[in-house]
């Protein structure tokens, strides 16, 4: 064999190896990612008849995120929120809130996020639409989502930190107690580790 030959047998053998290498890392499946419950809050804001803007938290939050790094658009979340802890800070308006008034948390004690499409609108955003399951009604949602950080933790866990924002109607929902006094649009906020 020439070294012509042998030099052009290398090259086509290395240009296999790395056409074969990123074939694979674009076909990667996606990995899955827990979301950590104590690096995981939801917190919503409603007007209180034109006086102020309370806030509450659902925390002991569970689900995961399917992240795949390749191909981001191919990437899910599901996400299940424990209505029954709801936590405002005064235990009076937590028992009333779980009342039939509001979220009625005997019948509809969770609430449940399924992702249907992921669209990047960045390097590390992109909005994430979903179907919202809460007091037993299930509406289109749509979040703005931002990746904070994707690196190991102090644990040498591989984390993704996440930020992600949206706004309901609370009517859309079938809960429409206070009716319009008391605030329709209830302002959501989500800060969430998850460890793979």
């Amino acid at each position: 064999m020439t070294k012509y030959s042998l030099k052009t047998l290398t090259t086509a053998a290395l240009s296999s190896a790395i056409l074969l290498s990123g074939m694979s890392a674009a076909h990667a499946e996606a990995q899955t990612y827990t979301l950590d419950a104590s690096h995981t809050a939801i917190t919503w804001h409603i007007d209180h008849f034109g006086f102020s803007k309370p806030s509450g938290k659902f925390m002991d939050v569970e689900g995961h995120v399917a992240l795949d790094e390749q191909n981001p658009e191919n990437s899910s979340v599901e996400v299940i929120i424990p209505i029954n802890q709801i936590n405002t800070g005064v235990e009076k308006l937590d028992e009333h809130l779980k009342t039939a008034d509001f979220f009625d948390v005997a019948n509809h004690p969770t609430a449940k996020f399924t992702s249907t499409k992921v669209t990047l609108t960045g390097e590390k955003t992109a909005t994430v639409e979903g179907n919202l399951t809460l007091h037993g009604v299930t509406k289109p949602v749509t979040l703005d989502v931002t990746l904070n950080k994707l690196a190991e933790n102090m644990f040498k866990k591989q984390t993704a930190g996440i930020t992600a924002s949206t706004t309901i109607k609370r009517s859309d929902f079938g809960i429409t107690t206070y009716l319009p006094n008391l605030g329709d649009e209830i302002a959501i906020e989500i800060e969430s580790e998850a460890n793979l």
